[in-house]
């Protein structure tokens, strides 16, 4: 192993309840480099991470820190190395200070006591050094998710960090946001960090990355100079095929008004404004603007997620009263939520409870659920969207994030729908189960039933959808024609307040 690496990572080997999660994988981060981890859901990107920082123990392999062997790891002992993670999800305590969160359970204390004054200065340090104008004192629920993420990225350093692990770290971040964190970035390998970045967003690799290594199926596939590759040689190596469709958009003819949407209002969150639209059999329409323009808030009220304070939603032309999420289901008008983990799934349950528990009715007997028709059920809905799992039985904490996805959507096709909205449904997952999940979006465009999406990735939008309505400040500010548009187009809208 050459004593010059920062991480070598020779034959890692690991297995859960007999199925193979990494097989004979190979790494290696260098100081000063950014070095991007990249591979389809489920192939094995995170548990070699959480073996690196940790979380997991091998089975088989060598791990290398410095160039030195190291054995089973804890996240205790990977902190003392140098080691840090930055998760998708945020691992902050929202009550709690910007300061407090960067030294919590290592608290700055004088006679046992903490020294607020002191950690507030000592914390001021890594703030001021990523540049972030932020008060040591404010807490961190009041901070956007842009500036929460610097506040882990501060944590990190805090821990003296060489070793920075970064898991889609711009997967929820404004274009402004993802600048901001991207000089920070840089600042930290021009320090000699090394860092290693998992992205599902690869157009934006080309800014900071050197070198990419490939995972497939739990198994080391290549690793690249970034300088000498392209996009469209990445994405071969990461499904084990060429992809020549990145949006496999259809045409259908236009038929019937499905939704019709007049004056909605809501005061949740951003708040919506006036909103009023139509949506027709035939076509998706998609919400696009800039983070805070109330695209998921006109989601979430006209599923019944939020209540609207004021307006009227009419059905098939039949006007419908929506309270709740409840009344929405019973309409057959179904919400897809951006946080998927948080508003989707029962983590802790599995795939087949997961997939059935809005449809509890047409698998029981007497009010007694018939195992024999969930199994059924779920198999049905299991093969139909290809989840890749070991058994129904599965619990769903332990799928990759795009076939959890998936069973977010396939527990509501299970039901007879009649309007189907998705919030950001490919956020954090791979190139091949993204065209999966637009081949569902477009099964139900030709069945004629009604889709809305709610999208920050501009490509996607111009990709997928037949129309656009654009928002900003809790308004429609355009209603485009997808074939007439581009994105310097929508994003003049997304910044013009009605």
């Amino acid at each position: 192993m050459d004593d010059g690496l920062l991480v070598g990572a020779e034959g890692i080997s690991k297995s859960f309840s007999g199925v193979a999660a990494l097989k004979n994988v190979h790494f290696d981060l260098r100081h000063g480099e950014i070095h991007a981890l990249l591979g389809e859901n489920g192939a094995g990107k995170s548990t070699l991470m959480k073996i690196i920082s940790g979380v997991y123990v091998r089975d088989a392999g060598e791990l290398y820190i410095d160039g030195k062997p190291v054995g089973d790891l804890t996240p205790l002992s990977a902190q003392r190395l140098g080691i840090g993670i930055i998760h998708q999800e945020l691992n902050l305590c929202p009550h709690l200070s910007v300061a407090e969160n960067i030294y919590l359970n290592r608290e700055i204390s004088t006679l046992g006591i903490t020294d607020r004054k002191k950690q507030n200065r000592e914390a001021k340090k890594y703030l001021d050094a990523l540049e972030l104008d932020v008060d040591p004192d404010t807490p961190v629920k009041e901070l956007p998710v842009s500036k929460q993420q610097m506040v882990e990225i501060c944590k990190t350093l805090s821990m003296n960090a060489r070793i920075i692990i970064m898991d889609e770290p711009t997967s929820a971040l404004t274009d402004k946001e993802i600048d901001e964190l991207f000089n920070v970035v840089k600042m930290l390998k021009a320090e000699g960090c090394g860092i290693i970045y998992i992205s599902h967003r690869l157009e934006e690799l080309s800014r900071i990355v050197d070198r990419v290594t490939i995972l497939r199926d739990g198994q080391y596939i290549r690793t690249l100079n970034f300088a000498d590759t392209s996009l469209e040689e990445i994405i071969s190596y990461m499904v084990g095929r060429n992809l020549n469709e990145k949006f496999p958009k259809i045409t259908v003819p236009r038929g019937g008004k499905v939704l019709e949407v007049k004056n909605i209002s809501s005061k949740h969150g951003v708040g919506v404004k006036d909103v009023s639209f139509e949506l027709y059999q035939g076509e998706i329409v998609a919400f696009a603007g800039l983070m805070g323009a109330g695209r998921t808030e006109t989601a979430r009220a006209i599923s019944g997620a939020d209540r609207m304070s004021a307006g009227e939603i009419f059905l098939n032309g039949k006007k419908i009263t929506i309270k709740n999420i409840r009344d929405a289901i019973k309409e057959g008008v179904y919400y897809i939520p951006e946080d998927r983990k948080k508003d989707g799934l029962c983590v802790k349950m599995t795939l087949s409870e997961n997939i059935t528990l809005p449809s509890l009715e047409l698998i029981s007997n007497f009010g007694v659920i018939s195992s024999g028709k969930e199994t059924e059920k779920a198999v049905k809905m299991k093969d139909a969207l290809k989840v890749k799992t070991p058994s129904i039985g599965q619990c769903v904490a332990n799928l990759s994030g795009g076939n959890q996805q998936k069973v977010v959507v396939g527990k509501w096709l299970m039901r007879d729908a009649k309007l189907v909205i998705f919030d950001e449904p490919t956020r954090g997952i791979d190139v091949a189960s993204k065209i999966e999940i637009y081949n569902i979006i477009n099964d139900l465009k030709k069945q004629g039933i009604g889709v809305m999406f709610v999208s920050s990735e501009l490509p996607e939008v111009l990709g997928m959808s037949d129309r656009i309505l654009v928002m900003c400040n809790g308004r429609i500010t355009a209603n485009l024609e997808t074939k007439n548009t581009n994105q310097e187009e929508i994003l003049k809208y997304a910044t013009q307040y009605a």
